[in-house]
């Protein structure tokens, strides 16, 4: 699935299509199927930037797209081809990875061989490491989850290509900023990483803004906020 970087420089805007980007076939095909033909605002300010392997920190309200932009960009860098876990999306809540991971695999659908795993409490430890041991490209799970499978030793994240972090002021809020710094600490220091805020504030909370410089490289930062 993977192919050439695309350039940064290149601006889009709203209502250019899909089609327009250099996605892999079967990632285009998949998105036309599911009625994804034409980009928002917050995806033409961001996919430039994310299909070009920078590290973001993306202010974007719920219903703004975030999902399907991330889940692009984390496909467009994916090689099949390497079986190893090489996408990692934290996210605060059960709910939410399982509406993340089902949007992935939707997009997946036409790319056969990759694998997405959830990983997320008030399910069985033993499934999620069977699946595991039987390979993954992606991984979506809550913090507390993926830091068990770390100290299992069930998961392995020095192939991590990009990690996205869904959601920050949630995380805070729910106490699990410690679980994602320490899932950020065992990927590769040259991954790529997208922070998520869903603050309506222009500013970000002070510990999200810590925690970008400690975990985030030189990020640009794109806010799309309701008027």
């Amino acid at each position: 699935m993977r192919v050439t970087k695309f350039s940064a420089s290149i601006p889009l805007s709203t209502g250019t299509l899909f089609s327009a980007l250099p996605l892999a076939p079967a990632l285009q095909v998949t998105l036309t199927e599911l009625g994804w033909h034409a980009i928002n605002p917050l995806q033409a300010a961001m996919l430039p930037e994310a299909l070009a392997g920078r590290d973001l920190i993306v202010q974007a309200s719920p219903g703004s797209g975030r999902t399907v932009a991330f889940t692009v960009a984390l496909l467009h860098h994916l090689d099949p081809r390497r079986f190893d876990v090489q996408a990692l999306v934290l996210c605060p809540t059960r709910e939410r990875v399982q509406h993340v991971a089902q949007c992935i695999r939707d997009c997946v659908r036409a790319a056969r061989h990759v694998k997405v795993v959830a990983l997320m409490h008030g399910a069985a430890m033993r499934p999620q490491i069977d699946s595991l041991i039987h390979g993954a490209h992606v991984v979506v799970g809550t913090p507390g989850r993926v830091v068990d499978h770390l100290d299992a030793g069930s998961l392995d994240l020095r192939a991590i290509g990009i990690l996205v972090i869904d959601d920050a002021e949630s995380m805070l809020d729910l106490g699990l900023v410690d679980d994602v710094g320490f899932a950020a600490s065992r990927c590769p220091k040259s991954r790529q990483t997208l922070l998520f805020s869903t603050s309506f504030n222009s500013d970000l909370d002070p510990e999200v803004e810590r925690f970008s410089r400690r975990w985030l490289r030189k990020p640009r930062r794109i806010a799309h906020l309701p008027d």
